[in-house]
């Protein structure tokens, strides 16, 4: 079985167009959208590769930005499309991470790689990945790369929620005994890193990293008491959030992180 064709029978039956529609499921969205909205400017063009179903490209659109869409999986591919709105100033096309040929050299001024790392398992790939989406952004221009934290998941969907069995992925060899590394196949679905992992990553492209953000910190681990909290304790959690998101020692307990560097 090709390597894509997990990811392609798996988003096939998950509903990711609702990932990030609860309130913890939000807060990976609006941290992104606000290191976004901190850098973009009227005429900016986006690239987003591995968009999904199209949150953020939409969301881009529907505030005037053009927006060029690369997607995988065409069942994503269908929903991007029912999502789109008349007049909405974005493309989707099918593609792969790893090859952006179809597009040209210092074209877009923030390209948005928010999901592909999840599913690549080795260096080579990420590279790929990452060096391709460095080429199509313009000199100065801005990359946004997500990867899932192995701690925070760990911490949340193993020792907190119980949907995974830590001792088992230890017996299975995913899970270090000594470390709590984890090592991923594509059988596996996620890749899931550390910080360290992104940093040894990252060293070998000449850009200039501006921020690297915990988007959704605590929020999955707490999803209870974040979904049951009224909309002014909301606010103040996530005010406390963007106070913190970019701590070093609150970097690990995240599910998801975001790297954003300048070309």
């Amino acid at each position: 079985m090709k390597t894509d064709q997990y990811l392609i029978d798996f988003y096939n039956q998950y509903d990711e167009d609702s990932r990030l529609a609860p309130r913890h499921g939000s807060v990976e969205f609006l941290t992104t959208m606000r290191y976004i909205e901190k850098y973009i400017r009227p005429g900016h063009r986006v690239l987003e590769v591995g968009a999904g179903t199209g949150r953020y490209s939409h969301a881009l659109a529907g505030r005037g930005y053009a927006v060029d869409a690369v997607e995988l999986v065409e069942h994503n591919i269908e929903i991007f499309r029912q999502n789109t709105r008349p007049g909405e100033p974005v493309t989707i096309t099918q593609g792969n991470a790893m090859d952006l040929s179809a597009f040209p050299d210092d074209a877009y001024d923030i390209v948005l790689l928010l999901g592909p790392l999840y599913h690549l398992y080795n260096a080579e790939d990420k590279r790929r990945a990452l060096g391709e989406a460095i080429r199509v952004t313009k000199p100065g221009g801005l990359v946004f790369a997500a990867y899932v934290i192995s701690d925070g998941c760990l911490l949340d969907e193993g020792f907190r929620r119980g949907n995974i069995s830590v001792a088992g992925y230890i017996e299975t060899g995913l899970i270090d005994p000594v470390t709590f590394a984890a090592r991923s196949q594509p059988k596996d679905l996620f890749e899931l890193v550390r910080k360290e992992d992104v940093d040894e990553l990252m060293s070998v492209f000449p850009v200039t990293r501006l921020h690297y953000v915990a988007s959704d910190g605590c929020a999955l681990l707490l999803r209870e008491a974040v979904d049951g909290m009224d909309g002014e304790m909301f606010e103040l959690f996530m005010n406390y959030h963007f106070a913190t998101c970019e701590r070093a020692d609150l970097l690990g307990v995240t599910s998801h992180a975001v790297d954003i560097f300048r070309k």
